[in-house]
């Protein structure tokens, strides 16, 4: 089987128990969960029988170890997530506010996310990768810069592949480097899979519809739009088809855009068809809204077969 590796910020989520506006007052709080974007979609990877590895950074704290201890019992590769021993590991507060809408204090640029790099193990597992998945919400340091567009090279030079989740609010793009690095990703991309308005950032097109043929043109194989509680869409060179979701009640909401991807892109690579692909991967969705914590939703493959059983049988 193919080898995944993602690259990215690995933090730990602690969550207001009430909703509310923002942390100007004493309340209570759960957590700390393992958590982080790339982090929680290379989980869910493992969990699907996947090989794949993270290169990351985290501190030699209890939130690092935590996130550490996660991600290899699910059977991540950890070799090259590094272990600073001055900077701190990455923290997110989160707040739910009464419109479902979130209050964030984050500490990641500034922990040991910073010191993301090509180490030596690093290099050891994009050597031995056939497949970069890449999340744009991770592309906001030089040194993280630097390591995917290097492993974007190796890869591709090998014959593997590239998927790509921007994961990124419009008011990001004015990071410095950040841009540049999206589009040279998007330019080697095999399977994109933004959600929802967020493809209308990668072209000048005014519709999602109209914005996937554009990005299709330029040589992405496939695109798969993320759109939440109406379901997915996937569009190639010759299918157009949208799945819709399942009815669930949502605890938490993070986390299931990278439980979708991850389950979409291990049937991708396994050659499975787009319309059963779609329906897994919204499986994989509902299940991670219906656990509290980022990282608490992902699931494996006997725990999504056995919640899809119960959708036909109902």
């Amino acid at each position: 089987m193919i080898k995944v590796v993602t690259i990215g910020e690995i933090v730990v989520e602690i969550m207001a128990v009430a909703p509310g506006n923002g942390f100007r007052e004493a309340i209570a709080l759960v957590g700390p969960y393992p958590s982080g974007a790339p982090a929680i979609f290379i989980d869910q990877m493992a969990k699907q029988g996947q090989p794949c590895a993270m290169i990351s950074c985290v501190g030699n704290d209890d939130f690092g170890w935590l996130n550490i201890e996660r991600l290899k019992q699910d059977g991540v590769d950890v070799s090259a997530i590094r272990v600073h021993e001055d900077a701190v590991t990455g923290s997110a507060f989160v707040r739910y506010r009464g419109d479902g809408q979130r209050d964030f204090v984050f500490n990641i640029k500034h922990s040991a996310n910073g010191q993301i790099g090509l180490t030596s193990e690093a290099r050891a597992v994009i050597a031995s990768a056939g497949h970069l998945h890449v999340m744009g919400s991770s592309l906001v340091s030089a040194g993280i810069i630097e390591a995917v567009l290097f492993a974007l090279g190796e890869v591709k030079a090998r014959g593997g592949t590239v998927s790509f989740d921007p994961n990124i609010r419009k008011e990001m793009l004015e990071f410095t480097g950040l841009r540049a690095a999206l589009h040279k990703v998007l330019a080697q991309t095999d399977l994109f899979m933004p959600s929802g308005a967020e493809v209308l950032l990668f072209s000048d097109a005014i519709t999602e519809e109209t914005a996937a043929r554009d990005i299709l043109a330029r040589g992405v194989r496939a695109v798969v739009l993320k759109q939440g509680a109406a379901g997915a869409r996937y569009v190639d060179g010759t299918k157009d088809l949208s799945v819709p979701a399942f009815s669930v009640e949502e605890i938490d909401p993070t986390g299931a855009g990278d439980a979708f991807g991850a389950t979409f892109l291990a049937g991708w690579l396994a050659g499975l068809d787009a319309e059963t692909n779609l329906r897994r991967a919204n499986g994989a969705g509902a299940l991670a809204v219906g656990r509290k914590g980022p990282m608490e939703g992902t699931s494996t493959r006997a725990e999504l077969d056995a919640f899809l059983a119960r959708q036909v049988q109902a």
